[in-house]
């Protein structure tokens, strides 16, 4: 029996594009190289927003899996720290409603901008694994 490709959205934010835009492109090749099939990409303005767009993925059909990929960098509060944790609670809870999983590729928080570019492929490339890997269970 033939495997079934795996159909996969990513989410991309767009705060700090100097780092996130190469994000984007490696989970797309890492998709690729995965032989997952990327059936959509919406790029937001920043990690807040991406549970919302990763909703819109997830309601879709021909969308088994989303990689979620951004950076979000410490700054003179603790901000970075209440996106995280709401970002990542709303993930987990979209990927328990729709039944669909979220591979997490947002670095972040408590890091500096260098420590977020030394990040960029290891994250995108987990966000994509980590999806298809789940959609295989």
């Amino acid at each position: 029996m033939k495997k079934k490709r795996i159909r996969m959205g990513i989410v991309a934010s767009q705060f700090n594009l100097e780092i996130t835009a190469p994000m984007l492109s490696e989970a797309i090749e890492e998709a690729k190289r995965k032989g997952a099939e990327v059936k959509a990409v919406l790029e937001v303005p920043g990690a807040y927003e991406v549970p919302f767009a990763a909703s819109i993925l997830m309601a879709r059909k021909d969308i088994d899996c989303v990689a979620a990929v951004g950076a979000v960098i410490k700054g003179e509060t603790k901000h970075d720290e209440t996106i995280m944790q709401a970002v990542c609670n709303e993930l987990l809870r979209l990927s328990s409603h729709y039944k669909k999983p979220v591979g997490l590729g947002i670095s972040g928080p408590g890091q500096s901008e260098e420590q977020a570019r030394a990040r960029i492929k290891d994250y995108a490339h987990r966000a994509v694994r980590a999806a298809i890997r789940m959609c295989e269970i």
